[in-house]
């Protein structure tokens, strides 16, 4: 069985309150203050706005767009998002566009191609 620690001073438990997997840390006078445990976060959100993403690579060229032949793929072409822009990451939907208007970068995406 849980074991069951007050809140708040109100006699109420956290276990009653569904709340079993967090530890109090810190008792002020008649309130215990409770932190949840630290999870592991699956996803992260990485944005540069603002900047350009390929500062230096082939800069000469309009828009950075790298090609790779692959034979075990189900559709004969698809697009990879390397500026982090994309409502469908990792799929690449068009938003490098508006980003390299907005910076002057020239960042593209990944295709792969059905060989």
């Amino acid at each position: 069985m849980a074991s069951s620690t007050t809140a708040f001073g109100s006699g109420v438990s956290t276990t009653a309150l569904g709340l079993s997997s967090l530890k109090p840390s810190l008792t002020v006078g008649v309130a215990t203050i409770i932190f949840p445990k630290p999870r592991r976060s699956s996803a992260m959100v990485v944005r540069a706005e603002g900047q350009t993403i390929n500062p230096e690579i082939r800069k000469t060229e309009e828009k950075v767009v790298d090609s790779v032949v692959v034979t075990e793929l189900s559709k004969p072409l698809t697009a990879y998002c390397r500026c982090w822009r994309s409502g469908t990451f990792p799929l690449c939907d068009g938003g490098h566009v508006k980003h390299n208007k907005a910076t002057g970068d020239n960042v593209g995406p990944l295709l792969l191609k059905k060989q």
